[in-house]
């Protein structure tokens, strides 16, 4: 007798796009992020990427017992002024995380914040990981708010899978894996936004 296959818990309004399956190993259905997304829920399932040079916040609001995570990359160059492009980018990519689990019932006051990535997976390559860190520093700083966990920087990319109704993250650093479709990836992810900064000056990761 075939056992019926588990439904997936509803999703809230605008992420039906990302990719769902069931996780055997947690034994929850997971919502798997790439470079430019985020997710958030209020049900039990987990969230989880996987991270060179980007990074990735976790935010949970503990008494709705909902959360979400991003996973973004600033585009190419050095400057980080606070009116720069580049940081137009990243502040987008918190300010959508953060508003939609506000939007969700979320209280700002309440909300934890963890951040994991920003490593530096290619030696002697410029360092598009510790950008995107000093970038995360500078925003929470502007925003008020503060990081309770992070594992960023370092040589290894990192597996991140966040439980969003408890609030806690396991990160496996992968020593053993060939890092060629992270790279791929984030290099294919980092000449979108290059493309899109040069053609319109728009910031609009997630449509």
């Amino acid at each position: 007798m075939f056992q019926k296959k588990p439904e997936p818990p509803l999703c809230l309004p605008g992420f039906d796009h990302i990719n769902r399956f069931f996780d055997r190993q947690h034994k929850h259905f997971a919502a798997k992020i790439l470079p430019g997304e985020y997710y958030v829920t209020r049900e039990s399932e987990v969230i989880t990427t996987v991270l060179g040079s980007c990074i990735s916040v976790c935010v949970f609001d503990p008494k709705l017992r909902m959360g979400g995570m991003n996973h973004f990359m600033l585009p190419s160059g050095n400057n980080l002024d606070l009116l720069s492009d580049s940081f137009r980018y990243g502040d987008v990519a918190m300010e959508r995380l953060v508003n939609d689990i506000l939007r969700n019932g979320g209280d700002k006051e309440r909300l934890i914040f963890k951040a994991f990535g920003g490593g530096q997976i290619i030696k002697n390559m410029t360092s598009i990981g510790q950008r995107n860190i000093t970038f995360l520093h500078k925003f929470m700083t502007m925003e008020g708010y503060k990081l309770t966990a992070s594992d960023l920087g370092g040589p290894h990319p990192r597996k991140v899978i966040f439980f969003p109704q408890e609030g806690t993250v396991r990160v496996k650093k992968l020593q053993h894996m060939h890092n060629d479709t992270i790279v791929a990836r984030e290099n294919r992810y980092e000449t979108e936004l290059s493309k899109k900064e040069e053609v319109t000056g728009d910031i609009d990761l997630f449509d």
